[in-house]
Parts: structure tokens; sequence; C-alpha cells
């Protein structure tokens, strides 16, 4: 069968921008079996010297300065999103009208009703659609998944999960676009939450209730002078409001009986990207840190008498499908290969002319459990979980 190739026009360079690049440039050489392959035809950036630098360090083909004028494009065939997440749904609603197929970061948009309107336009336009939820990809979350669907844990009973990080602990850290409501939508509950909420479905189940608490530790902070990233930039001497919550916490009571709990941070001083699950079932119990990507923590009762305890596994062994393609047997992978990895399943899916997954409809999921928890820590009472 010949190899088909599908032309990518991308919206935004910065954090999310680089991790996109390289997995469109590494995609189709680590898994040279894909018969939908991506070009990377056009970087789009609001700053023509920074989107052209980003350009040609990543490997674009061309850029552009206006999302409309990328759209308009005939020669692309994907549009994939990674601007701030109050650009999300008017940009994907209008790729999807225009014919293009619709890649976009998480949260899928800055509200559950936007988050719908995003999908019906992609369903109505017959379009593929994807959602960057790529822990779902990483081949320790890959092989728990088996674990589970081949019932080695049994019947599960609890979730936990945290997703840690410090990296605006200081009071002068500047007001970044993150800390902003109306253009972030939300702090660490969208941010970091929604990572964990999509791993949780993808493992354990549907949320039937959840009961939330969100908080605001440092209400104020210096205005930006220069600069826009998540490493911050140089602070004004004026002070402006944070319209976001800085910690994001959960229970849940998921439709197949299991209990979750769900901590998402910025404030946990010595945390850097602390994402750690825990489940535990009938049979058996698994642990993944993404501190420590290439390992996973099992326990069954099947171990042998008096050595009861958790085994650390390493999973770059080939359990999974996607190991096996990189370096040789216990030769580590990292952070990045996630978003390959993803991409790897996305093209494989449109190969056989299928729908990627996630997709729009987790995204949608996942935007309604966050307005949920978010609806419930207004009303500080169990809410459930309704479309």
């Amino acid at each position: 069968m010949a190899t088909k190739t599908m032309n990518v026009g991308m919206i935004g360079y910065k954090f999310m921008g680089k991790a996109h690049s390289n997995a469109y440039r590494q995609v189709a050489r680590f898994f040279p079996e894909l018969q939908v392959v991506p070009v990377m035809k056009a970087l789009c950036g609001r700053d023509e010297a920074g989107v052209k630098k980003a350009a040609d360090t990543f490997g674009w083909e061309s850029y552009e300065t206006d999302w409309r004028k990328l759209i308009a494009r005939p020669d692309i065939d994907i549009i994939d999103i990674g601007a701030p997440g109050n650009m999300h749904a008017e940009i994907a609603i209008a790729a999807a009208q225009a014919g293009k197929h619709v890649f976009c970061e998480k949260p899928l948009g800055n509200s559950a009703e936007e988050a719908k309107r995003m999908l019906d336009a992609a369903v109505a336009a017959g379009v593929y659609h994807m959602i960057w939820f790529n822990y779902r990809a990483n081949p320790a979350v890959s092989y728990a998944k088996k674990l589970i669907t081949d019932g080695y844990l049994g019947k599960i009973y609890h979730w936990r999960a945290l997703f840690l990080q410090d990296w605006i602990v200081d009071p002068q850290f500047p007001l970044v676009w993150r800390l902003q409501k109306e253009v972030a939508g939300s702090g660490s509950h969208g941010d970091l939450l929604a990572h964990c909420l999509d791993t949780a479905r993808y493992l354990v189940g549907e949320i039937a209730e959840v009961s939330g608490l969100l908080e605001t530790f440092i209400k104020q902070r210096p205005e930006l002078a220069e600069s826009d990233d998540r490493l911050g930039g140089k602070a004004s001497d004026t002070m402006g409001e944070v319209t976001v919550d800085d910690a994001s916490l959960a229970l849940a009571r998921f439709e197949n009986g299991a209990l979750g709990t769900f901590e998402a941070t910025r404030f946990a001083l010595g945390r850097k990207n602390h994402n750690r699950f825990e489940i535990n079932g009938s049979k058996g119990s698994v642990v993944f840190n993404a501190e420590r990507p290439n390992e996973l923590e099992i326990y069954t009762e099947d171990t042998l008498a008096g050595t009861h305890g958790f085994r650390t596994v390493s999973v770059t062994s080939g359990q999974d499908r996607y190991t096996g393609h990189y370096w040789p047997t216990a030769h580590n992978i990292g952070y990045e290969h996630t978003f390959t990895d993803l991409l790897f399943d996305a093209f494989t899916a449109m190969g056989e002319g299928k729908n990627p997954s996630p997709n729009f409809h987790d995204g949608y999921l996942n935007n309604v459990l966050l307005d949920t928890i978010a609806h419930s820590a207004e009303t500080k009472r169990w809410e459930a979980v309704t479309l």
C-alpha cells in the first residue's frame, strides 16, 4: 500500500509547539510502517520574528502570522492547535468547517460548552479529530492498561492521582497568561488535573459523581513587563489579580464502584512534574510516576511467599506497542516520546479510516468533569456528572 502524506499547519510554537514539532519530525522515522505520514508544512504565531525563527529551528517549511490564513491555505490538511485555551474553540470550529482535520491541546475548551461545540463541528464536518492527552501513550500507562484489561488487578477499588509542580510558588512570579481565567480558563485544574482525569477514564472507567475543592493561595502578582511563557518573564511594578486556581482537589465515585482521589497543584515545593497514580484492585496494584517514566510498580498476590511487596518493572522491554521502535531493551525513553507515540496511534487510525483516540469526545467528557468539579467547589456538595 502506498504511503499517503498529510500536510500539517500548527498554531503555537513555544512549550507545546516544541513537543509537537519534535513528534512530527520523528514519528515516521521510528514508525516506518505508517501508511499516513505528516509533512511539516507551516507554523503559525503572532510574532513574525519569533515564528520565523521557530519554523527554521524545528524544520517547518513555511510560516504564517494569521491563523485564518493558515486555515485558508489549500495545501494544509491538518490544523494542530497549541495556542492558549481561549483560542481553541474559534480555531477548531473554523478549521473543521474548512474541511481540515483538527488536533488540539488540552483542555479541549475553556468550558464544556466550548468543547461540545468543537466536537459537534468536527463530527458535522466529517473530519478526523484528536486531543493531545500524551500520557496515555507512555509505555508504562499502556502496560497498566493491558494488566487491567487482562484481569491481573481484578476488580478495581481505588484510584489515586497526584500532579504536583512548584513553578509559581514565588509570590513575585509574574502574571503570565496561565494565571488569567479569561485566557487559560483555569489554573492547575485544567492544566494538570485534566491529565489525571483523562488517565483515570482511560484506565478505570467513567466517573459518576464528584466533590471538588479549588484554592488560590496568592491572589495578586506583578504584571508582566515583557515575555509571556511558562518560564515567566520580567515583572513590572504594577500588581494584577490572579483569576485561576493554584490548587485543585477532587473526590470521585466511578460508575463501576471504584473510589478516586485527585490532587493537582503548582505549590508543591520540590515537585517539578510529579504526575503519579496508584490503582488498587482485588488481585493487585500498580503505581506510575511520570518522573520515573520507564518504570511501573506492580504488586500481585501470586508472588513468592515471604516476599510480598511491589516489584519495579522496566517497561522499555517491548511489552507495549511503542518502545520496540526506539532503542534496545532497557535503554530509556522520555517525555518527548509520548507525543511521538500519540501521533503513531493517530496516523495509524487515520490510515485505517478510523478516528484517532483520544479525540474530541474524550476532550468534551474531560471538560464536563472539570466543570462539574469546579461547580462542586462552589456548591460545597457532591455533584453528579451529567452530559
